[in-house]
């Protein structure tokens, strides 16, 4: 599967680079813009608002265009960003902020489309989904270290300049014939007639929740994640980065294995029942971890917390691709746009929790938003109950 897949895996795994290049050398690329960094890393929320409001502007047309075209046509927004970004000017860095997060809004979607597309309505489309957010999850994970090696040859101009002629050669590939599906499978329906048959679709808007409130927990846990190790155990930014790792590796380990079981042709456990499983883990470690004072045990619920949340995202891509159908690519744009609300709204939602009552108030806040998605992943397994028993 990965060799037929493995210029949409690489292409998800060059969608992640461009903001992990701007984070990485955030102090340096403030300082050729002569501004400060607060100003300067401020503009990534640009990103994520441009992610918002381009995926789910675009939702109910990505199935009514070709995969591959409509991927390129992402990848080719953030060469033109990362050009836009090398220059080291100000106004253009807040123009990357923007092509960036605009051109991811319809990267991701697309490919995880397209992969699924290349093996039907089957368990293999599900796996092949997984598989391409499993690629993002590793390059989120190892990203850093690896722009890194060739930022002291030619430095993160140099980087974004590389990300650029990658990003153009893979749009070039993608489009080529024989890639993928000449059309998007989608149905021309109004288009606000799309929005609405994409809601009444049997489970989805429980699970496009379930994803919200996932991304909302994880991101703003992750947000306050340094802070808590410094404060409590005083790792400094050094041994921070292993505990980073550990999330990272666990994430990723999780959720490839995740895509696997769940679409494996004889599965042990429903999708949706392990989609619960995760979520309690979730729960569990949502609330647990805030109150912890022993390292090893905090060390732990790093892991666990990571790995459940990584069950979750992997399930919620599955079911989402086996009910979708041909509406595959607009169910999984509004995913990607909830996803970003999602980054803001939990670093806000864990920041307000901090400010009233501390980590106990932070546990609070992530620990009702997860009891909100067991309510909502019990409704789909309801409703998954209730149809097995019918058929």
């Amino acid at each position: 599967m990965m060799r037929e897949l493995w210029p949409l895996l690489l292409a998800s795994a060059v969608g992640l680079v461009p903001f992990t290049i701007f984070s990485t050398y955030l102090v340096p690329i403030a300082r050729a813009a002569d501004t400060g960094v607060a100003a300067m890393g401020g503009l990534r929320g640009l990103g994520g608002l441009a992610a918002l409001a381009v995926g789910t502007a675009l939702a109910p047309l990505i199935d009514r265009v070709p995969r591959r075209w409509a991927a390129a046509g992402g990848l080719a927004v953030l060469a033109a960003a990362a050009g836009l970004g090398a220059s080291g000017d100000y106004v253009l860095l807040a123009a990357f902020c923007l092509l960036t997060g605009a051109g991811t809004a319809v990267l991701n979607p697309a490919l995880t489309a397209a992969a699924a597309d290349r093996y039907g309505e089957g368990k293999a489309a599900g796996r092949a989904a997984t598989l391409v957010t499993a690629t993002q999850s590793m390059t989120a994970m190892l990203a850093a270290p690896v722009i890194a090696l060739p930022a002291l040859v030619w430095g993160w101009r140099g980087d974004m300049v590389a990300v650029a002629l990658v990003a153009l050669l893979l749009a070039a590939v993608l489009v080529a014939p024989g890639r993928g599906p000449e059309a998007g499978p989608g149905e021309r329906v109004g288009y606000l007639a799309s929005f609405k048959a994409l809601a009444a679709l049997r489970g989805v808007p429980e699970l496009l929740l379930i994803a919200f409130l996932r991304t909302a927990v994880f991101m703003g846990y992750l947000a306050y994640l340094a802070a808590y190790y410094d404060d409590r155990f005083g790792l400094g930014p050094g041994m921070f980065s292993l505990v980073w790792t550990l999330s990272g590796a666990s994430f990723f380990v999780s959720n490839l294995l995740t895509g696997r079981l769940a679409n494996a042709d004889a599965p042990r456990l429903p999708t949706e029942r392990l989609l619960a499983a995760g979520l309690l883990g979730a729960l569990v470690t949502a609330t647990g971890f805030w109150f912890t004072h022993w390292l090893p045990l905090a060390l732990l619920f790093t892991s666990l917390h990571a790995a459940s949340h990584a069950v979750v995202a992997a399930c919620v891509v599955t079911l989402l691709v086996r009910r979708s159908g041909a509406r595959r690519g607009a169910a999984l744009s509004v995913n990607a746009a909830g996803m970003s609300l999602g980054v803001f709204a939990g670093a806000a939602a864990g920041g307000a929790g901090l400010g009233l009552a501390g980590y106990p108030g932070v546990a609070v806040v992530f620990g009702g938003m997860v009891a909100v998605a067991l309510g909502a992943a019990a409704l789909v397994l309801r409703r998954s109950s209730a149809e097995a028993a019918g058929s």
